[in-house]
């Protein structure tokens, strides 16, 4: 009970990002805070789907006895980790950086695309990869026993070899998101920070 109430806070954070994306034109500044608070939609995205759906799927009884630390698990634990905890780091940080900077040097374009490329990369890596595993380990799990969905039988399968392939095409979209984050992040401190032209508050 108290594995599935954790989505609830988090909940509560996602409605009120909602709330403020559906406010961003109502005042100029509203609109410098677009990117950090489309990170945190996504994370009321990912606490409903990762943590919420994906959670329920392992955390019934039932569920534990025959699913619990297959690929299931890590499919929880993706969405519920960087879906919902990796994009709230992510709005957090672009909130205090608009606020430290003074959005000097500041450019929307690789936070656009590093949004875009890790929310899409993720659910490419659940999506063609991570889930659908579980679901051929959850199978053998119910038909043969807990053991054998560990089994080399299953995990070295031709089936499952090809599914844990399929996660690249996630991975190297996320990656590129990434990448994109980090090039924001080192143009933004190297134009304000090292070249002093942001204002510090004392």
């Amino acid at each position: 009970m108290f594995s599935a109430l954790e989505v609830v806070p988090l909940a509560i954070i996602g409605f009120e990002a909602y709330a403020t994306y559906g406010l961003r034109k109502s005042q100029p500044w509203v609109a410098h805070y677009h990117w950090a608070i489309m990170f945190f939609v996504a994370t009321a995205f990912w606490n409903l789907f990762g943590a919420g759906m994906l959670g329920f799927l392992i955390n019934t009884p039932t569920a534990l006895y025959f699913i619990q630390g297959l690929n299931t698990t890590a499919t929880h634990a993706h969405g519920a980790f960087m879906g919902v905890y990796g994009n709230l780091g992510i709005g957090l940080m672009l909130f205090c950086m608009v606020g430290i900077t003074k959005r000097v040097g500041w450019q929307d374009r690789p936070l656009k695309w590093a949004f875009w490329s890790i929310n899409i990369g993720l659910m490419a890596m659940i999506v063609m990869s991570l889930l659908p595993v579980g679901i051929v380990q959850f199978v053998a799990s119910v038909e043969h026993g807990y053991w054998f969905a560990r089994s080399p039988e299953i995990i070295q399968s031709d089936l499952v070899r090809s599914l844990v392939w399929n996660r690249m095409w996630g991975d190297v979209i996320f990656s590129f998101g990434g990448l994109s984050l980090a090039y924001f992040v080192i143009r933004l401190i190297r134009g304000c920070f090292w070249k002093k032209r942001c204002r510090s508050y004392r």
